[in-house]
């Protein structure tokens, strides 16, 4: 009997260690979060370049999120000058961090102002994912969501071969959804000189062999809307929408001179960017600070 109870305990030790370890090593696409994916039609409000202690913008687009429903997509440089544990408290959490908790944020360039971006990690824990990569994914109604990091020398690089590269190809093709849209700090394209490295442009390759539908951005701090885009950056009418949504607070910034394929800019109203989330295909409309006149609208289907 005795010899029995010790192979017995030996053998479910055994069980648990192989769970175990399937667990630490199973691909990071089988723990996506997913957020009301009961539903058919679901709302994502989006704005990146956020909450500066020196500007009225961020409690005027934060005053937009407190009417307005749906999981927020926080597109990075969410706190300035350096993304530290002191601005997150005294200049992001009273703004856009009073909607924390339905915040699935992107990391920009001035949270890595403070070593390993330390602040923004801590600051959003959980939400943020590994910070050793800042990227994820996860499934919002019927869609998929995918979160970069464009901090391609922090993220251990941007290329196919890439940790992030790898991932992305992995969860793209294991995502199940026909409708994905993506978002990330730095944008493949823009009339901004500077604002656009050549390092992300693998990833947006990547978005586009995957079938992504929608790529949101920020870093240029006004608005920006394309014609859909093919993985060279050239119009497609079976393209990527590509939209720049740097109007969450921070300081506004004219626009340089206009690549062919940009439709809408704005550079006088902050604001947010409203998306609906339908099973087969979205509408979006820019939703200015109250007073502001800028507005954009549309509908698209899933390619």
């Amino acid at each position: 009997m005795g010899k029995k109870l010790i192979v017995l305990a030996a053998g479910f030790t055994l069980v648990v260690l192989a769970a175990f370890i399937s667990a630490l090593f199973q691909p990071s696409w089988h723990n996506v979060a997913n957020i009301d994916t009961d539903k058919i039609s679901v709302f994502l409000i989006a704005a990146g370049d956020i909450a500066d202690c020196s500007a009225v913008g961020p409690e005027k687009t934060a005053a937009l999120l407190d009417r307005l429903d749906g999981t927020i997509a926080a597109i990075g440089d969410t706190v300035y000058p350096s993304g530290s544990h002191e601005e997150y408290s005294s200049c992001y959490s009273n703004t856009w961090g009073r909607y924390k908790a339905r915040t699935m944020p992107a990391v920009g360039n001035h949270e890595y102002n403070t070593r390993g971006a330390a602040g923004y990690f801590s600051y959003f824990g959980p939400a943020a994912a590994d910070p050793l990569k800042g990227y994820y994914s996860y499934n919002l109604g019927r869609w998929h969501v995918v979160v970069l990091n464009s901090n391609c020398d922090k993220a251990g690089g941007c290329s196919d071969d890439s940790a992030q590269g790898k991932w992305l190809k992995e969860d793209l093709a294991m995502n199940p959804s026909a409708c994905t849209l993506a978002y990330m700090h730095h944008p493949p394209v823009s009339s901004e000189a500077g604002k656009a490295p050549a390092e992300v442009l693998p990833l947006w390759g990547q978005l586009y062999a995957g079938g992504v539908d929608v790529v949101l951005a920020g870093h240029q701090h006004s608005y920006e809307r394309f014609k859909p885009l093919d993985a060279q950056g050239n119009y497609s009418e079976n393209g990527i929408q590509l939209m720049i949504v740097g109007t969450g607070g921070a300081a506004l910034r004219s626009i340089g001179k206009s690549p062919a394929t940009s439709v809408v800019r704005n550079s006088t109203d902050w604001g947010v960017l409203k998306l609906q989330l339908d099973a087969a295909g979205y509408n979006w409309e820019f939703v200015p600070e109250d007073g502001g006149t800028f507005t954009d609208s549309g509908k698209g289907i899933c390619r």
